[in-house]
């Protein structure tokens, strides 16, 4: 297969709208049925559509201490780690802890703790502010957290660039494994910021949808009528190793990272560069790092956000470096967009398509957006061999990121 550094997925675990654990993500994606619901708390009266994590039992699933001590971002993360951790086969009790890294993709942290806080402040007084407040919010604090749950003494640290996060994530975990400074690493991305607050915010500077009748439907990358994203919580976790150790060992290989690349717009804090220049280069930056030619891309599972701009300049993108050849996918119809955890999530996506030979549909797509010269998937899942997979991920700050996956 190609060049480049490669890194083999070992490990996999997912928390999203979709379902906790790998099965039925996999399983909902390819339904193309959406996980999106009305969300009444906002205090005008305002609804609001998110797709959010359907029972979650933090004090079933992490034990008591977690459920009260951390904030909701880090206990996604941990359930996904650990998901990812068995399926990879390797106990933190047996290995050198010294060796394992930890990256995580997250951008909001605890803002809903946050929230609760500050209202005990203004209500109660500073008495009665929660002397948790400062862990829980910090955004730092999950792979703090998840290396104390898995005894990683490996570097660690968050990956804070917006919605491309969980993508730069993984390329900082490649990074340990090339350097030789860690043998395996776990790296992904987390976000559960649904907080009242941020979704006014996000509102009011245009990014949400307004299709609050049919929510199962707000959601409908490179369609027609799209109006904005549905936000969304979740975490997505992989276990990284070189492949040569992963093979020795005879661990499953779920996929090969085999390039990264990201690039930034430096052209404006929220809406892309209208060319797409960012997204172009991080993405001939990563085929170039997995030594791939453009035309030997099978699919690609894109960022995908159901916003009138993003779609229309990355689908352009997409087209200008990779052709129509490729099948399209944006997962994001099904599950929302999770912001800084995404990325980590659709590598996961990614890697089931590659390893399944099954591009799951475009949920909500009716009427392909004209200006497009791309092969969406839609209406039902598509069967075809595939070898070559891309993820692209976009962000506010301009970040942009791609990634490379071949399945073996």
């Amino acid at each position: 297969m190609a060049g480049g550094f490669p890194v083999a997925i070992t490990g996999m675990g997912l928390v999203t709208a979709a379902g906790i654990g790998v099965e039925p993500n996999w399983d909902r994606v390819c339904s193309g049925i959406s996980c999106a619901r009305l969300d009444e708390r906002s205090r005008d009266g305002e609804a609001h559509v998110i797709c959010s994590v359907p029972d979650f039992d933090a004090g079933a699933l992490l034990g008591g201490f977690a459920a009260w001590q951390t904030e909701r971002f880090v206990q996604l993360a941990q359930v996904a780690a650990r998901e990812a951790l068995k399926d990879a086969g390797w106990n933190p009790h047996e290995w050198d802890g010294t060796r394992v890294g930890v990256v995580v993709g997250n951008s909001l942290g605890g803002a809903n703790a946050l929230e609760r806080q500050q209202e005990n402040l203004y209500q109660r007084g500073q008495t009665k502010v929660s002397p948790l407040l400062v862990p829980m919010f910090m955004v730092n604090m999950v792979a703090g957290y998840m290396a104390i749950d898995m005894k990683a003494q490996g570097p660690s640290q968050v990956v804070a660039s917006a919605c491309t996060s969980g993508t730069s994530a993984i390329g900082a975990g490649r990074d340990l494994l090339r350097s030789g400074r860690c043998d395996i690493v776990v790296v992904g991305g987390t976000e559960s910021a649904l907080s009242p607050l941020v979704m006014a915010g996000l509102m009011q500077m245009g990014a949400l949808t307004k299709a609050t009748e049919e929510p199962e439907t707000a959601s409908r990358p490179f369609d027609s009528s799209r109006d904005g994203f549905v936000a969304a919580e979740g975490a997505g976790m992989l276990v990284l190793e070189r492949l040569t150790d992963a093979r020795s060992r005879q661990a499953p290989v779920h996929a090969v990272v085999r390039g990264y690349g990201s690039a930034t717009d430096a052209h404006h804090p929220t809406s892309l560069h209208p060319d797409g220049r960012g997204i172009e280069t991080a993405l001939r930056w990563a085929l170039a790092d997995a030594g791939i030619d453009p035309s030997q891309v099978d699919h690609v599972n894109a960022h995908g956000t159901s916003t009138q701009q993003n779609d229309l300049v990355e689908g352009t993108v997409l087209t200008r470096v990779l052709g129509s050849r490729p099948s399209v996918t944006s997962t994001k119809g099904v599950t929302g967009h999770a912001l800084a955890a995404a990325g980590a999530i659709e590598a996961i996506y990614t890697a089931l398509t590659l390893r399944h030979g099954c591009a799951p549909p475009t949920a909500n797509l009716e009427h392909l957006d004209d200006a497009l010269n791309l092969d969406v998937v839609a209406k039902t899942p598509r069967r075809a061999p595939m070898e070559v997979a891309v993820s692209t991920s976009l962000g506010f700050g301009g970040h942009n990121a791609a990634l490379v996956l071949t399945r073996n």
